[in-house]
């Protein structure tokens, strides 16, 4: 079995200047009610990453109208500098390994009004920074750098659809292992290690292979049930590579499925292709879970699809948009979003059919593209 991954000095550049640019010009209007901050505290490591390139696991990027820093310890000093030159980023470095919280009142010294991300900032973050910089204001953002990672770029897509062909191509390679009758633990880690052979950096998140009456429960760990014949198997698993994720979910039977398990497995399949066929720009991300779910509660399972339609993914496995009942907003052309409806029987098991999606303006592309068929 040889790597299906491309050298990620083949693919498109990730954009990551434009990325700081943008951020940088929403600071008059980043605070609460559109108000003015002087300063953004990125702390969110995925944010980091985002707008820099940095991959370390301690860092502060502090972003102002004029200038741009990464603040981390010592350990990441010849790392980051080597990442924030490829980035292309004109941003400083700055390695404290003693007093970061210091050194980030440093850089800070003159902002009135400072960000932090709301979403991510503990209590006990926020009392430390307010002890800091005890001269500046502390005011919550939402979604700043969130926001900017819904619409992917040409080198996101690129890393995507990487990481979805490689989780199919390890499914296909390792699928006829369901018949020896594995583990549901021995068969993730067969996925697992095949899609790392395969250039995976590893799982997009723990894999999911629930068989019998564990397919009825949404987010089975696998464990040690046997898998046989006349199961159905609920397989829902991704791969990451260059840090941006896939994720695909198939259902098979082992053997020849019976009547019911056939029509619960069609209901979810037409399900699934009724979402993903209203994928398109502008459209709601309810439509999206209203289409869906319709099809279910037309066939009497309505209260057995107990999760949405779907989710946005990046470099994060949920991202937003999120399908659901609830979720405001519209697609957007260059957003990746997971169709996966499903419905969950203790008396036949679960059945969820997904796919990783592109929007575009007149439908979507499919990332994922093993087949969906049920019988093995």
């Amino acid at each position: 079995m040889s790597a299906v991954a491309a050298p990620v000095g083949s693919l498109a550049p990730l954009e990551h200047a434009g990325r700081l640019a943008a951020v940088q010009a929403a600071l008059p209007v980043a605070g609460p009610q559109d108000s003015p901050i002087d300063a953004l505290v990125v702390t969110k490591l995925i944010n980091i990453r985002y707008l820099c390139g940095f991959t370390g696991s301690n860092g502060v990027l502090v972003v102002h109208p004029g200038s741009v820093t990464l603040l981390t310890d010592g350990r990441y000093q010849d790392q980051a500098a080597a990442q924030l030159d490829r980035a292309g980023v004109p941003a400083g470095l700055r390695i404290e390994s003693v007093d970061l919280d210091g050194a980030l009142a440093e850089l800070l010294d003159g902002a009135a009004r400072v960000g932090l991300e709301a979403a991510s900032v503990t209590w006990a973050a926020q009392r430390r920074y307010a002890e800091r910089c005890p001269a500046a204001e502390l005011v919550p953002t939402l979604n700043l750098v969130e926001r900017l990672r819904v619409v992917k770029d040409a080198g996101e897509l690129a890393r995507m659809e990487i990481a979805a062909t490689i989780a199919d191509q390890a499914l296909h390679d390792t699928i006829g292992l369901l018949h020896d009758g594995p583990t549901e633990r021995a068969f993730a880690n067969a996925l697992d290690e095949a899609m790392r052979r395969l250039g995976a950096e590893g799982p997009s998140f723990e894999t999911i292979v629930a068989s019998g009456p564990n397919g009825a429960l949404p987010h089975a760990r696998p464990g040690d049930r046997v898998i046989g014949r006349g199961d159905l198997v609920v397989l829902d698993f991704g791969a990451t590579f260059d840090g941006y994720r896939s994720d695909t979910t198939r259902t098979v039977c082992i053997g020849p499925a019976s009547p019911q398990q056939r029509r619960l497995f069609e209901v979810v399949r037409d399900a699934q292709a009724a979402g993903r066929d209203a994928v398109r720009a502008g459209v709601a991300t309810k439509h999206i879970d209203a289409v869906a779910r319709q099809v279910i509660t037309d066939a009497g399972w309505g209260e057995r699809f107990s999760h949405g339609t779907g989710h946005g993914i990046g470099l994060e496995i949920h991202e937003t948009p999120f399908l659901s009942r609830t979720t405001p907003g519209e697609l957007e052309v260059g957003s990746v979003v997971t169709v996966e409806p499903g419905v969950y029987l203790s008396e036949l098991g679960g059945v969820r059919v997904e796919d990783t999606v592109v929007v575009d303006e007149g439908g979507c592309r499919s990332l994922t593209r093993f087949p969906k068929d049920l019988e093995l």
